[in-house]
């Protein structure tokens, strides 16, 4: 491993969906030099590898265990966000669901960022990813040989189907593949999975990297800032906490941090609003107002009511579930424990789905985070493009300081109606035949069942929660307000790039593992075309 102070051609601060792409890609070139830096540590436990068990991972140190301000649309709640804090980040302890969005979500990115960056531009780079080894139609979506293995769920639970029955019989039809450019109806949920185990972008895409003589991987180091040549305008390296402590880029500094990480870093940096730099004492290098600002996130309330028939994932940890796992994968700990979704629109003039539907055999409230003892079923109600947003900011030069998180959820009074037109549309398909004998009518937790709007409201307010999808904190565009251009380099200095879902300049409507894989892909090959571009005007 290499000993602090040396020098890389590239530096990545983070390894997570977009790190490990970007470790992996640009080390396929011999001439560079890499260095990978992770905050976390190894993805070594077992629950990583076990698709059921991503809750157990919550609060542990595998988790950087987020909490959001108060938010006074959810009467002052704050809530908590999980983060991955390991090799793989969020990819080693999310749900696994590959799902891209739909058509319009990159088209509105093309908009702001330049064609290239638009639906069509950018599908050559999720099927460049994938490696899809479930059924195929004969015009298939998914590409066949990437590093990312995606296939349906290996053993779904019996009451899925019922799921997929109930959303046809409401005019959600079930689609023959859910990642066309349009995914408009229902589907069991593709799983970045690999013989009923995890299949992270660690396991993708850095493992098989790691052994490069070009790549040095550093775990357990926090990187706390940034370094600057002397004329503050070119970033040269990090600062770590513990090894590998400093180290210098000849080339560039990438941001993978995520769409926390990221923009702290630009701020500690002195990137960002001028005013609320000076406010928290922090030296302005390079004025750029929205670094922090245009957060959103995908917020769920979730409808879950009892189950009369032990046929559900309670329990699922049994020891004959687990000898079934270790033996062949098989078995419901295989479970996403999201198995199926819909996707609609809260109103029929809108042009795309505005809502996701997805459907749990299981009681999951409270994030997971403790084991159900009954028997229960839930649709999970997920607000796809809020009008709401937030922001990241610091309150200080210290460098060992949280964040503050705002998201700002539901101050848009709009997002709430969508809300509750979702929640409606969940209560017909719990009441549809096909799912009447997995319902007994009883509900759980802070759902309260069909109730008027008013009281609905409340209850959204009471119980909604992440979906895990920050974006947007780092925003690509073509304008100069953006924090990053369309090669995604930070505006108003030199050597630096972020690369990862904060460049998003809009929320897609979707799972944000998918879109983060595909622009980091997209990413390291804009990276080489500007190293080659300078090796030959130079």
């Amino acid at each position: 491993m290499s000993t602090e102070g040396t020098e890389y051609d590239y530096v990545i601060v983070g390894a997570g969906s977009a790190g490990c792409v970007l470790a992996a890609r640009l080390s396929e070139d011999p001439s560079v030099t890499v260095a990978l830096v992770e905050s976390g540590g190894r993805d070594r436990k077992p629950e990583i590898r076990i698709p059921a068990a991503f809750p157990k991972l919550f609060k542990t140190r595998y988790d950087w265990d987020f909490t959001t301000v108060k938010q006074s649309a959810l009467g002052g709640r704050e809530l908590y966000w999980p983060r991955g804090h390991m090799l793989g980040g969020s990819s080693s302890m999310n749900a696994m669901m590959w799902v891209r969005g739909h058509r319009d979500d990159y088209d509105a990115w093309g908009d702001a960022a330049g064609e290239e960056w638009s639906y069509e531009g950018l599908l050559p780079y999720f099927r460049r990813v994938e490696h899809w080894t479930g059924p195929r139609p004969e015009q298939s979506v998914y590409g066949t040989d990437g590093p990312l293995f995606i296939s349906p769920p290996r053993d779904p639970n019996p009451v899925t189907a019922a799921f997929i029955k109930a959303c046809a019989a409401h005019g959600l039809p079930e689609l023959p593949e859910l990642n066309g450019p349009d995914h408009s109806g229902c589907a069991v949920t593709p799983l970045n999975q690999r013989s009923g185990r995890r299949w992270s972008a660690a396991d993708g895409y850095l493992k098989p990297a790691r052994r490069r003589p070009n790549l040095d991987i550093f775990t357990d180091a926090t990187v706390r800032r940034l370094t600057f040549d002397d004329t503050g305008t070119r970033a040269t390296g990090i600062v770590a906490e513990g090894s590998p402590g400093r180290l210098t880029a000849r080339r560039e500094v990438i941001l993978s941090a995520g769409a926390i990480g990221s923009p702290q870093l630009l701020l500690l940096a002195g990137i960002g609003d001028p005013e609320q730099l000076r406010e928290a004492g922090v030296e302005v290098r390079a004025g750029s107002p929205d670094v922090g600002r245009h957060l959103k996130d995908h917020l769920a309330f979730a409808a879950t009511v009892h189950c009369p028939s032990p046929v559900t994932l309670t329990g699922a940890d049994s020891l004959a579930n687990v000898g079934r796992f270790l033996l062949g994968g098989r078995g419901p700990l295989t479970s996403n424990i999201g198995e199926a979704v819909a996707f609609l629109r809260s109103t029929p003039e809108l042009a795309a789905p505005d809502i996701e539907l997805i459907f749990a055999p299981v009681p999951f409230v409270n994030h997971g985070l403790e084991a159900p003892t009954e028997h229960g079923i839930t649709i999970g109600v997920i607000l796809l493009q809020p009008e709401s947003e937030g922001r990241i900011t610091v309150t200080g030069p210290d460098e060992h300081s949280a964040p503050l998180i705002d998201p700002g959820y539901l101050e848009a009074g709009a997002d709430v109606r969508r809300l509750i037109a979702g929640v409606r549309r969940a209560e017909e398909l719990l009441a549809d035949p096909a799912l009447a004998p997995y319902n007994t009518g009883s509900p759980m937790e802070v759902y309260p069942g069909i109730v008027d709007d008013e009281h609905l409201a409340e209850a959204i307010r009471a119980g909604a929660e992440t979906l895990y999808h920050p974006v947007g904190t780092c925003r690509m565009g073509a304008d100069p307000g953006s924090v990053t251009d369309p090669r995604l380099r930070v505006r108003g200095v030199q050597g630096l790039r972020v690369v990862d879902a904060s460049v998003m300049p809009a929320i897609t409507r979707g799972h944000t593992h998918a879109p983060t894989v595909a622009l980091a892909e997209k990413a390291a090959e804009l990276i080489r075309e500007d190293r080659r571009e300078e090796s030959r005007t130079s």
